[in-house]
């Protein structure tokens, strides 16, 4: 990895689903923070502002799509992937012009070592 590590912020209310990724992220040396609920993901994103964003869309109290928007309202411009579980066209539509440059990812078409090969390709790391 390069000599400074990146940051992830991952927000997903699936506390099994968190720990995985949390800790293949740790593994492969990311600086990696969490939130379990969209209101605290963001209050992670202005604090860390980290490089990388992986945000569930379905989300407590604000979803993930709300919470990318109010991202790019804070200033704050990381890359983001959406995860979810809606293969809904209408869906990953709205999340990613809410993010701008995104992508998305669906739950169930996918493993944690896909998951975080896509997190080192949109961050450009080999």
């Amino acid at each position: 990895m390069a000599d400074e590590k990146k940051k992830i912020l991952i927000v997903e209310d699936s506390k099994d689903f968190l720990w995985f990724l949390r800790q293949s992220f740790d593994n492969q040396g990311f600086d990696v923070f969490y939130a379990e609920d969209g209101e605290k993901g963001l209050e992670e994103a202005k604090k860390e502002n980290p490089d990388l964003v992986l945000i569930d869309i379905q989300l407590p109290k604000i979803n993930g799509i709300e919470m990318a928007k109010k991202i790019k309202e804070e200033g704050l411009n990381p890359k983001m992937i959406f995860l979810t579980n809606l293969n809904d066209p209408i869906h990953i539509s709205e999340a990613l012009e809410a993010a701008g440059e995104s992508d998305y990812i669906v739950k169930i078409d996918v493993n944690i070592d896909s998951v975080v090969q896509r997190v080192k390709d949109k961050l450009e790391i080999k």
